[in-house]
């Protein structure tokens, strides 16, 4: 198990806040992030018939995960929420200077827009919520984007891991609205954004109008498993990206994202 406390910070216990609190909190953050979308500035970007030619990076995942103890119909749902939240994303194109805001051009999840309940992670456990399962969307958007040389302007790691088998901290969490996942165009070219919910994958592209330039590897530094004092045990790293150019020659290393999270299985299982 990999040690290096250069990487390392505290995190505490969770604790329930009361109800109060937590419905001023949202209140509060919610009518923050509509104000940034207001006045803070900013061009978004828009959904287009047109369809840009160049493929810059695409992955795909299988729609249904199989989570211990969680119930079926609840991962079946989120495929549901996962097709509603596509729509509003597909084909948006993010001018150089835009701004891409995963909750902006989605809205809110409501029953009156077909949203089931689906799964969603809470204080640690699997639960079901309203519009569940959007953060496998958002996640998938964050792991493309970090494929192409769009600049991630915001993104909320999840406070808790809950499988040893990826790159931790490789992923988005989503929580309307102040929770969000913002992609600026900083290039010098158009980038659009290709969804699409099959029958048993999930799959997210970035397309130009222009071939890439480059390619990029994810990997992380400073990687550790703590115990902490009050006897649960967290995970750390710093997120890297390798850049390399089309003949394979390494251009460029930079620092991505700093994740601390709350470990769901045990030490013993991390790898």
């Amino acid at each position: 198990m990999p040690y290096n406390m250069k990487i390392y910070r505290a995190v505490q216990q969770p604790i329930e806040r009361n109800a109060l609190r937590q419905k001023l909190g949202v209140a509060y953050f919610t009518l923050k992030k509509h104000a940034q979308w207001a006045f803070g500035g900013m061009k978004f970007g828009k959904i287009s018939d047109a369809r840009l030619g160049h493929e810059h990076f695409a992955h795909q995942t299988p729609l249904l995960r199989h989570l211990k103890g969680v119930d079926i119909r609840l991962e079946q749902n989120k495929i549901t929420n996962l097709h509603i939240a596509a729509a509003k994303m597909h084909g948006v194109i993010i001018n150089p200077g835009e701004v891409l805001s995963f909750w902006r051009l989605i809205g809110k999840p409501t029953r009156r827009k077909g949203y089931l309940n689906g799964v969603i992670l809470r204080r640690g456990a699997f639960g079901e919520g309203l519009g569940g399962g959007l953060c496998h969307l958002s996640g998938m958007l964050y792991w493309v984007t970090l494929h192409t040389p769009l600049t991630v302007a915001e993104r909320h790691r999840h406070g808790y891991d809950t499988t040893p088998d990826k790159l931790f901290g490789s992923d988005a969490t989503c929580f309307y609205n102040y929770k969000d996942l913002m992609i600026k165009n900083d290039t010098g070219q158009p980038f659009q954004l290709m969804l699409e919910v099959g029958e048993n994958h999930l799959r997210v592209a970035w397309m130009s109008d222009a071939p890439p330039d480059f390619t990029y590897e994810l990997y992380q530094k400073e990687h550790l498993v703590h115990k902490e004092d009050w006897g649960g045990y967290t995970r750390h790293n710093h997120l890297h990206r390798r850049a390399f150019d089309l003949d394979g020659a390494l251009v460029g290393d930079e620092f991505v994202a700093e994740n601390h999270a709350i470990m769901m299985y045990p030490p013993e299982e991390d790898a």
